[in-house]
């Protein structure tokens, strides 16, 4: 039996901090301690791309998790299409860089994470992570793309 919860944040700075909150919260209640660190992590970076390149005037962003099987799945709603060259993929920043990591944690900490468009404007950057009550162990992750996600 799948269980979804999603909560709509403003595009605030203050709204970073209110989902990962949420994902804290929304994991612990599902029983999903064992992977709360990653998932949050991931919702701080997807959250913080969504509001400073995902978001239009009077729109926010909406934050997605679903359980279904093994593993939970992590969407950030936003409402700008990227298209070509702006479509969110994986940097490779210099060490003296401050930005352009978000989407390298990403890749790092989820098992498989994409982008898909959203209806009727914007798109849904997602992200699935293995899981298991009770503190089991995450699989290896393989290293593989397709045109569904990237694997890490």
């Amino acid at each position: 039996m799948a269980e979804t919860a999603q909560t709509f944040f403003d595009a605030k700075r203050e709204s970073v901090r209110l989902a990962r909150e949420f994902a804290a919260t929304t994991l612990a209640e599902w029983g999903f301690a064992d992977t709360a660190d990653d998932v949050r992590l991931c919702v701080s970076e997807l959250a913080s791309n969504a509001l400073v390149h995902g978001t239009q005037r009077g729109h926010g962003f909406l934050v997605r998790l679903a359980v279904e099987d093994a593993f939970v799945r992590l969407e950030v709603h936003d409402s700008r299409d990227e298209k070509g060259e702006r479509r969110p993929r994986v940097c490779h920043p210099g060490e003296a860089d401050t930005r352009g990591r978000g989407l390298l944690i990403v890749a790092t900490v989820a098992d498989v994470w994409g982008v898909q468009r959203r209806e009727p404007f914007g798109k849904v950057v997602w992200a699935r992570f293995k899981v298991g009550r009770g503190g089991g162990e995450r699989p290896p992750r393989p290293g593989s793309y397709d045109s569904v996600g990237v694997s890490a």
